[in-house]
């Protein structure tokens, strides 16, 4: 699966994230919208914050939630993709960390 998404991305510094006992709840401080997280998503969202590579979070989210790979991939891909268009994660550039 091609990944349009940027090798690195971040969460954005305008995101406050909460966990609720395995869920999340985000807000956008930019908008002033809350989101909410399932619990893979938040497993996801934790991984972000650790600076993780796209690659890294697909195979620890198949490995934790016993997921077929490919599936896992093409949901990982749709919810960064989602959380990019409402820019709760944005693009790494310039960070010297590397992808772990």
């Amino acid at each position: 699966m091609m990944n349009v998404l940027p090798p690195d991305v971040r969460v954005s510094p305008d995101v406050v994230f909460r966990d609720l006992e395995g869920e999340a709840v985000i807000l956008d401080l930019a908008s002033g919208t809350y989101f909410g997280l399932n619990a893979v998503a938040t497993r996801v969202w934790r991984l972000l914050d650790e600076g993780r590579s796209f690659a890294f979070i697909v195979d620890a989210v198949t490995e934790e939630f016993d997921g077929v790979r490919a599936d896992v991939e093409r949901d990982v891909a749709a919810l960064l993709g989602d959380l990019q268009a409402r820019r709760l994660i944005v693009p790494a550039a310039g960070d010297a960390s590397p992808a772990r």
